[in-house]
């Protein structure tokens, strides 16, 4: 067993190795003394090789980083690996792969409406609107663990936002906006911060995932919250019309469940609606239009990104993003509209 003694004689990265202790009062008064001193003198020494981070456990690498970062051993615009090269990344096309994974992007949703495609069909759709997205954040493995990019929809005045969300986008070199979202990605489809996201992101004829937040519906009973039955309308029925019915049994449980479905408060909620066919893209307006109904009420926000179980044809779809030349009006674009096929669904096949 260890004393409490021991610990000031550790090594800073020593503690990684499993011990037994004698008491938990005792670990409690040993660190301050002496773990936390060892750390600082240890972190005092600047010139440490760039190997000697890699072979770090893994647990061991992140808590070095912390200590670093505080000890003001890390460069905020550079690579939190001692020594490492800075990780530069280029707002260029690319080849997508099967595995890559591009960013979503943020919209807000205008309404619904239908339209009659070439062959007289009806089709219902939402109208969303990608309303200024840019990259406001990139977050790497080496700093923050994770590949994702963060992106920042709309505009917002400084008076309406807090100050540590003034100092984030200050801090970015990104205007002020309304929304963010953040979206994991591969490390082929990073994008630097300050680059512009819009509708030709996505490509008519593809299958997105929208995700919002769900109308609120107020207290609702079983019926419509869940679905239920009910009971009987008439033959004996008393006052039970629209009641849920049993909720548990007599001994063998002797109790309600936990997560019995009852009536509640229902809507208000993140939903996401999967695999939504794109329809139509109006570049110069900056709207993509979906078939079917998404989350949300008008004037919401939500997200799209591409569709996780009908995966799109890679070799149709921009990667990373589409980078819109330098000469190209927005204003003289054309809709863009999914390919409907040379069959007519009205005409009996023979």
């Amino acid at each position: 067993y260890a004393k409490a003694s021991d610990f000031r004689f550790l090594h800073p990265l020593s503690f990684f190795i499993p011990f037994k202790v004698a008491s938990i009062r005792n670990i409690m008064a040993a660190v301050p003394r002496g773990l936390i001193s060892r750390i600082n003198q240890f972190l005092s020494i600047r010139s440490t090789p760039p190997s000697f981070s890699e072979s770090l456990p893994h647990s061991s690498f992140f808590l070095l980083r912390r200590f670093s970062a505080e000890a003001g051993l890390v460069d905020d615009g550079g690579s939190d690996i001692i020594g490492a090269p800075t990780r530069i990344i280029e707002a260029k096309t690319g080849e997508m792969s099967p595995r890559s994974k591009r960013t979503g992007i943020i919209a807000v949703k205008c309404g619904m409406t239908a339209l009659w495609d070439k062959w007289g069909a009806r089709v219902p759709i939402s109208i969303l609107w990608v309303d200024d997205n840019i990259v406001s954040q990139v977050k790497t493995v080496e700093k923050e663990g994770i590949f994702a990019l963060q992106i920042g929809c709309g505009q917002k005045k400084a008076k309406h936002l807090t100050k540590p969300e003034v100092g984030h986008y200050r801090a970015q070199g990104v205007p002020l906006k309304r929304k963010l979202r953040e979206f994991p990605v591969t490390e082929d489809a990073l994008l630097p911060v300050g680059t512009s996201l819009g509708a030709r992101h996505f490509v008519p004829g593809q299958y997105v995932d929208v995700t919002g937040i769900t109308r609120g519906k107020g207290f609702q009973g079983a019926m419509k919250r869940h679905g239920f039955k009910g009971g009987p309308a008439s033959h004996g029925a008393s006052k039970s019309h629209r009641s849920p019915g049993s909720t548990g049994q007599r001994d063998n449980m002797g109790k309600v469940v936990k997560g019995r479905k009852m009536a509640g408060r229902m809507g208000g909620e993140q939903r996401t609606v999967k695999n939504v066919w794109v329809y139509k893209i109006d570049p110069a307006r900056n709207l993509i239009w979906v078939r079917g109904q998404v989350p949300g009420a008008e004037g919401n926000f939500v997200f799209l990104r591409d569709s996780w179980y009908k995966k799109p044809d890679i070799s149709k779809l921009p990667f990373p993003t589409y980078l819109a030349p330098e000469d190209e009006d927005p204003s003289e674009l054309e809709p863009l509209v999914a390919d409907l096929g040379e069959v007519d669904p009205f005409m009996l096949a023979e």
